[in-house]
């Protein structure tokens, strides 16, 4: 239940984390998160277009033309956009790989240590004791190297979902978030930013932990500043792997396998993807009041609503239907079903 509880707390986190650190050691780097994001370079885009000369030199003639309408032709289409459970498999198999390969950890290099990296550990414990107090009570089951490589993950993942969530953020926009993928790839290599970022950097020394679902994670923050409506489920299922099943994929490798399984790993990260799916689902199902007047969002598929008889409007006006209970009933068995096989160890791949 521990992966569930880190999806559930990560994915949605609604307290501000900035004004409430300032007592941790490291509430320095923990408040100038986003003012470091804001300040750093933006990524640019290079837009290309087609020549209207010819490459002989001529320009406008009939051959010119007719070679570039062949051209145009013969190309091929764009590839259409992976679906969810195609984003959501590639990740699982990156994981996998990675977890076979270097099952110890990665051959990171960094040059944090001693009483700073110590402080910066603390540090984390203490932000997710202070906004996660269940799930902290039970990293306390854990092993100490175990419990502080999640601490430093729930960190994480605390201060991605802070950028599209938390006090300051009318002014994130999509280069911002660029920005912060630019930093988790160079915590990858060794160069962490802050405090804070070094200690997942220390962690991925110790553990298998691959780069893909912390990518994934930040893809669906992008999600939530573009998109605040879902035309159907399969939609919504990208949207709960990118923000829950990534965190899963996160820290299934720290909290390992039972040492007598010899089996493959695919069933055990599928029935952990399950069990965030499942915490996501209830999630929503849970906040959809929030969810509307808060931020005008419905996560709710809107295929599903117009089934039941349920307008847009009724959902951001909090209006009780006689449908509601309808709905309701077949958002808690699909997530009983997504609980279930997570508990059993296989998953539902697509529940209706």
């Amino acid at each position: 239940m521990i992966v569930g509880t880190l999806s559930g707390c990560s994915s949605r986190a609604r307290a501000s984390i900035g004004s409430k650190t300032q007592s941790h050691r490291d509430g320095k780097a923990s408040r100038c998160v986003t003012r470091c994001i804001n300040s750093s370079g933006a990524k640019t885009e290079v837009s290309s277009s087609v020549p209207s000369s010819s490459s002989d030199g001529s320009n406008g003639s009939n051959g010119s033309s007719g070679s570039l309408r062949a051209s145009i032709n013969t190309s091929k289409p764009p590839p259409r956009p992976m679906t969810g459970h195609e984003i959501e498999a590639a990740a699982t198999r990156s994981q996998i790989e990675l977890h076979m390969q270097y099952p110890n950890g990665l051959p990171v290099k960094h040059k944090w240590s001693g009483p700073l990296l110590e402080d910066a550990y603390i540090s984390s414990g203490e932000v997710t004791s202070e906004y996660a107090k269940t799930f902290y009570l039970g990293t306390q089951l854990m092993t100490p190297e175990k419990a502080r490589a999640i601490w430093a993950i729930y960190v994480w993942c605390r201060r991605t979902d802070e950028l599209v969530d938390g006090p300051n953020s009318a002014r994130i926009t999509p280069a911002a978030l660029d920005r912060w993928e630019e930093r988790l790839e160079a915590l990858f290599e060794g160069r962490p930013y802050d405090s804070l970022d070094a200690v997942l950097t220390d962690t991925l020394t110790k553990f298998p932990v691959d780069i893909q679902p912390f990518r994934d994670m930040i893809g669906g923050m992008r999600m939530d500043l573009y998109k605040n409506r879902y035309e159907n489920y399969d939609e919504l299922y990208e949207y709960c792997y990118r923000v829950a099943g990534t965190v899963a994929l996160m820290s299934t490798p720290i909290m390992g396998v039972d040492p007598t399984y010899k089996g493959p790993l695919e069933p055990v990260y599928k029935a952990a993807l399950a069990l965030g799916t499942a915490n996501q689902l209830t999630n929503i199902l849970r906040d959809v009041g929030e969810d509307a007047e808060t931020r005008s969002r419905v996560y709710l598929p809107l295929d599903e609503l117009d089934q039941f008889g349920i307008s847009e409007n009724e959902v951001l006006r909090g209006m009780f239907s006689s449908t509601n209970g309808k709905i309701d009933d077949r958002w808690t068995v699909r997530g009983c079903l997504f609980f279930f096989s997570s508990h059993i160890g296989w998953r539902v791949d697509r529940v209706g």
